[in-house]
């Protein structure tokens, strides 16, 4: 709601990403894509961004897809690109936005956030043999609902949830 307050965060985050020799910045809808905008602006390049499509067919985790709209997939073919997103946890936005750019024949030469939580975007990055620039980045933990203690011992998510 205050483009004002995330602007020097996109700003620092923008100072990383040069170093990469970026022509794009992308970023996956919604907030991810706004901190791409603000940090392709303070770059001087272009940018693009994934939209989140819903799979219900799916029985994956997550259940979502992104893709890059048609209008941009031969703009971003060939880019030197930076990844953006606001905040990686469990990484279906970057793992899916990563995916279509890939397909579209994108150069991903980085992958940045302002904020990493877990080990995921870590992994993922080297995983990928690509830098990763973040401003923080925080512990956290996840667990599949089938690792899940709480799932396992019957606490429900929210108080009056059935079990």
């Amino acid at each position: 709601m205050r483009p004002e307050a995330v602007r020097p965060l996109a700003s620092e985050l923008a100072g990383r990403l040069a170093r990469h020799r970026i022509e794009m910045v992308c970023g996956p809808l919604v907030e991810g894509a706004f901190v791409a905008l603000m940090a392709a602006s303070e770059l001087g390049v272009e940018f693009a961004y994934a939209e989140r499509r819903a799979d219900s067919r799916s029985e994956a985790l997550y259940p979502v897809a992104y893709r890059i709209p048609g209008a941009l997939r031969l703009r971003v073919r060939g880019k030197r690109l930076a990844l953006v997103n606001d905040v990686v946890n469990a990484g279906s936005a970057v793992r899916g936005t990563f995916a279509d750019l890939a397909a579209c024949g994108a150069e991903i030469v980085a992958l940045g956030a302002l904020v990493t939580l877990g080990s995921w975007a870590a992994n993922f990055a080297r995983d990928q043999h690509l830098p990763l620039e973040s401003l923080a980045a925080l512990p956290n933990r996840l667990w599949t609902p089938r690792e899940c203690p709480l799932c396992g011992a019957g606490v429900p998510l929210a108080e009056g949830a059935a079990r």
